[in-house]
């Protein structure tokens, strides 16, 4: 006859001690993360300190004496070869970082667009034009661009939607957002306003500054161009001529501003999308972008929507557009405050994508300034 074994009895100290270890090493593992990022961040600064010095980006010396060093500092249980693989990965991490970002934006060169780049990623970044939107998704989703810069909203002559259409057949995501003032100046290459005979600029720019000009330099004839860029080097290369670019543009050519802000109408807006691949983390303060589709139906839109406001989640915009899928007639963007990790927020998008016949979270994101 077998004797029963009576089943093990979980030792209550033991478990609370398991308990215990386990809340110290998430508290070493927090730790362990903001080193590495705060790591990643003095990298940072080091390669754009090469970059204004011409110097290369690799230092196998550097690393070298790194990993001497710390070997040398190590006291265990850790071994040296672990210690190796361990700060290899992380100094490619740091090499990584310091190397150019490659951004492509929505030409061409001297656009607002160009501008809002600028204002993000700074001045040295590698910028590339891209002369249409299939071009710069498709391009960012190779994996031939970190990111993409796109115009989607005008706060004076309304949204541009067409940008938001290519989210709905690729995998790319929202990942910051820009406001950029609309102000255009008169750059030429002399100092004299009396001088100026010939104006160019896009047609868009003259009609915006028709009435500066006709108060100013009435006498000017205006000539629309393609781009900024083009108008800027007419103007560099013909004498007596000016060019009309968007303020805060560097051009290649050296050309004195005669006149800042000299628009229509002062106090235009525009927003800028920073498109990739990367999701972000919640900041606090954030927005979630999204697509949706609704049932054909009187109050369809409404029913949907509801529990935004059953949530108390704010809608910051919602905008129609003629579907592209046959089988809807409206696709709706929608933005929304908060971010898609948020407990509130994941919850509330999972009974909105119920009610929905389609809804895709195109990205969540920091909040921008508008001022």
């Amino acid at each position: 006859m077998t004797d029963d074994i009576p089943p093990e009895r979980p030792n209550p100290d033991a478990e609370a001690e398991i308990q215990r270890l386990r809340a110290d090493i998430d508290a070493v593992d927090q730790q362990i993360l903001e080193l590495i990022n705060r790591r990643l961040v003095l990298a940072g600064r080091i390669g754009d300190v090469k970059k204004q010095g011409g110097r290369r980006i690799l230092d196998s010396s550097r690393e070298a004496a790194v990993i001497r060093r710390l070997t040398a500092l190590n006291p265990g249980p850790l071994s040296a070869g672990d210690l190796r693989h361990i700060f290899m990965e992380i100094i490619g991490l740091c090499r990584d970082i310091q190397k150019t970002l490659k951004i492509a934006y929505l030409g061409p060169e001297a656009s607002f667009t160009h501008a809002a780049a600028l204002a993000h990623f700074g001045h040295f970044a590698e910028l590339k034009p891209l002369c249409g939107l299939q071009e710069l998704f498709g391009e960012i989703e190779k994996g031939v661009y970190r990111y993409g810069v796109v115009p989607v909203e005008y706060a004076v002559e309304g949204v541009l939607l067409h940008a938001m259409d290519y989210f709905l057949d690729c995998d790319l995501e929202i990942c910051a957002e820009v406001y950029q003032t609309v102000s255009y100046d008169l750059v030429a290459a002399g100092d004299e306003p009396a001088a100026i005979r010939k104006i160019y600029g896009r047609p868009q720019a003259i009609a915006r500054c028709r009435r500066w000009i006709g108060e100013n330099l009435p006498w000017a004839e205006c000539e629309a161009c393609a781009s900024a860029a083009q108008a800027v080097r007419l103007a560099a290369a013909e004498a007596g001529s000016a060019a009309i670019v968007g303020g805060a543009v560097p051009t290649a050519h050296t050309l004195a501003v005669l006149a800042q802000g000299i628009e229509n109408r002062a106090g235009n807006r525009a927003r800028f999308l920073v498109i990739g691949r990367d999701p972000v983390p919640p900041t606090g303060r954030d927005k979630t972008s999204l697509i949706l589709a609704v049932p054909h139906a009187p109050g369809a839109l409404n029913r949907v929507l509801r529990p935004l406001e059953e949530a108390g989640i704010n809608m910051v915009k919602l905008e129609s557009r003629p579907a592209r899928h046959k089988t809807w007639d409206y696709t709706f963007f929608v933005d929304i405050e908060g971010h898609r990790n948020e407990p509130r927020v994941a919850e509330t998008l999972e009974k909105v994508r119920s009610l929905s016949l389609f809804l895709k979270c195109v990205g969540s994101y920091p909040e921008a300034p508008r001022d």
